[in-house]
């Protein structure tokens, strides 16, 4: 049966299910959800730098009586008087699979919906803000990941794909704006109450924040906690949150923002460095060189987390310490009187360019030098007393790798850029391209989810230049690589795509997977590979007649011990039901394969079934296709998995070469002969 017959057959209707490369099964886990939050806040966070550099460039030349500031404050304000259209627009390209700009249509105008439909139900003084922009971007990133794929009848074919997100985002926004039109009103006051009781609590109130905001930084949700105070909370002049007040002009805005100053520009570097004065003696340069790098990027960027990762786990204490000191920083700022914010984060050029708008910066700087030595002081206590574990004073077979000591990995051979040879050695310690589901990055830190979270080498990543490994659930995974993240991001994700390695495959395996590709002649059909583990079984005791009478083709089946299905063969992925129950694979020399994931299971409508892949892709043994949750499905349906080759010669049967339980990528399970008996 060719893939044509497969798309008439009614388990396979041709609206094709999408891939949503950011879902795992724990995506209902409310973690998960909020790191996939954290993540996509980062491309409008992003923008503010460009409004915070307009808007203090805009007012130094004020100050200095330089014509045009004013116009230049005013674009810049511009950017923040917009920012719920501009989270509309981000969050939805940030949940999108593939970033597409269709989404950010569709969140734009599905803000647009929201916002007028408030009005209309509630009045004026009805409105979201920027929680109400994030919403838009959510629910059109979630929708553009469902149907941007989808196939209409052909009188309505100019409708589909990409250009039904719009319309299905308008329809369900329209739907919201209704209920949110009764509900929203007293939410908004209780929101409006509980920001204003936060911003009246003064110094407690920042001081709690700034240990909170830590604390939340090792599972990547400080962002969801900093868009609530910085962007949601308080008002003035029409506009919301401690940032967008401050750069508005706000006297009373900046103090859930100035004493961070304190720590990025000080406290931080004060750390780093009893970090590498602690090291050990025949390690303290190299780690002091490292650390110093690192202290400068806080200083001058206002970036922390490839310091604070290299003892966030090494030193759970010291982290503690360090939280305290950040409560502490925004508490005595904010009772000094600082009043002080940031358009990116909380260094020197931050510090400079918003100088003229906020005041106490000699507080700050005096604040600062003591930080400073309250760190070093501290910290090196600790470290030495309590012999705690930080860079330079592992255990030798622990050690963490840094530029110029002995157990440093090179990093640029000849012939490779930096980051193509730290990408290839990452995919090798992450347990090779196989066990890599989905990557993603933020500002310093690589988000992946990951098959077997025992194939991780955390050694190894930490000795090829990972500041730290966060291991958030049993397949969710954090990689601190600093300020480059996106460098090593894009190598990964050629390499990935490219298979210019398969970092994780042996000579023999390699050898193996080369004589895949050529299953078109039925006499190789013995180098597939078995897509699950579990047990082996003729497909003439599947307990369906369509496939044990050999109606779609012959073939095999396999009952699974576990729920993930993986290419057998090096193919194209040509098919993917829209219940994601089932996929279509079609070999370079031209066989077609279809891995139809239980019995029945078409009527549990994609529940439990996670897509690893999208159609187009091009994909190898090994490679995750699919993942469903085995024991969800099992209660509901069979979960026996027939394989079934729906183009093989005339006259050619498969004929199983082994017995009882197999292991996925196991071959020589099966061969092909020229024989019409039966299965």
């Amino acid at each position: 049966m060719t893939t044509q017959g497969l798309h008439s057959h009614s388990l396979y209707k041709p609206i094709l299910r999408p891939l949503n490369s950011h879902r795992n099964g724990d995506e209902n886990n409310m973690l998960d959800f909020l790191q996939r939050l954290g993540k996509a806040l980062m491309l409008p966070i992003a923008v503010l730098p460009a409004a915070g550099i307009l808007i203090g460039i805009g007012l130094l030349m004020q100050e200095y009586s330089i014509a045009g500031g004013a116009f230049v404050q005013d674009a810049g304000l511009g950017i923040t008087g917009n920012l719920a259209i501009i989270f509309a627009a981000g969050v939805a390209v940030g949940f999108a699979k593939d970033s597409h700009g269709a989404a950010a249509i569709a969140g734009v105008i599905g803000y647009f919906i929201l916002s007028q439909g408030l009005i209309a139900i509630g009045g004026e003084d009805i409105d979201m803000g920027v929680l109400g922009g994030l919403l838009s971007g959510v629910t059109a990133g979630l929708l553009y990941n469902r149907f941007n794929n989808i196939q209409l009848p052909e009188f309505l074919a100019f409708f589909g794909g990409r250009r039904f997100v719009p319309i299905a985002t308008a329809g369900l926004m329209l739907l919201v704006t209704i209920i949110l039109g009764f509900v929203w009103p007293p939410i908004q006051g209780l929101v409006e109450a509980g920001g204003q009781s936060i911003v009246d609590a003064g110094a407690a109130g920042a001081g709690i924040f700034g240990f909170i905001n830590r604390l939340l930084i090792p599972f990547g949700l400080h962002h969801v906690i900093n868009t609530l105070v910085w962007f949601q909370f308080g008002e003035y002049n029409g506009v919301t949150g401690d940032l967008n007040r401050f750069l508005e002009g706000d006297p009373e805005a900046g103090i859930f923002m100035g004493g961070f100053y304190v720590i990025m520009m000080f406290g931080i570097p004060g750390a780093a460095l009893a970090i590498g004065l602690a090291a050990k003696k025949e390690r303290r340069k190299a780690t002091l060189f490292a650390m110093s790098s690192l202290a400068f990027t806080s200083f001058f960027t206002g970036i922390t987390e490839p310091v604070e990762f290299s003892f966030m786990f090494l030193a759970p204490l010291l982290y503690l310490i360090h939280a305290i000191l950040t409560g502490s920083a925004l508490y005595l700022a904010t009772l000094f009187d600082v009043h002080h914010g940031f358009g990116f984060s909380a260094g020197v050029i931050d510090f400079v360019l918003q100088s003229a708008q906020g005041r106490g910066e000699l507080t700050l700087l005096i604040m600062g030098v003591v930080y400073f030595f309250v760190y070093l002081g501290l910290f090196y206590f600790a470290i030495r007393f309590f012999d705690l574990k930080t860079p330079g004073r592992e255990d030798e077979d622990e050690e963490l790798a840094v530029a110029g000591s002995p157990g440093h990995v090179d990093t640029n051979p000849s012939g490779s850029s930096k980051f193509d040879q730290q990408s290839l050695q990452f995919i090798e310690d992450l347990g090779g391209g196989s066990n890599i589901r989905t990557l993603d990055h933020c500002a310093t830190r690589l988000r992946l989810t990951v098959e077997n979270m025992d194939q991780i080498n955390e050694a190894a990543l930490k000795s090829h230049g990972a500041r730290g490994v966060m291991k958030v659930s049993k397949t969710n995974l954090q990689v601190i690589v600093g300020t480059q993240v996106e460098f090593v991001y894009n190598a990964m994700k050629d390499l990935l795509k490219n298979k210019s390695t398969n970092a994780d495959q042996s000579n023999e395996s390699s050898t193996r997977n080369e004589t895949a590709e050529q299953t078109a002649d039925p006499n190789d059909i013995a180098a597939v590979a078995a897509p699950l583990s579990g047990k082996l079984i003729p497909l003439a005791d599947v307990n369906d007649d369509m496939f044990s009478t050999g109606m779609m083709g012959d073939g095999f089946a396999i009952e699974p011990s576990d729920g993930t299905v993986c290419s057998p063969v090096y193919a194209r992925v040509e098919m993917i039901a829209d219940t994601t129950h089932a996929i279509g694979l079609k070999t370079k020399a031209g066989t077609e394969l279809l891995l139809h994931i239980g019995i029945d299971t078409v009527a549990l409508k994609g529940d439990g079934f996670t897509a690893l892949v999208e159609v187009g892709d091009t994909v190898h043994p090994g490679q995750a296709l699919i993942n469903f949750d085995l024991e969800r499905v099992k209660k509901q349906a069979s979960v026996v998995t027939p394989l079934i080759f729906t183009n093989l010669p005339e006259g050619w049967a498969v004929e199983h070469m082994a017995t009882g339980d197999v292991t996925a990528g196991q071959t020589g399970i099966i061969r092909a002969k020229a024989d019409t008996g039966s299965h």
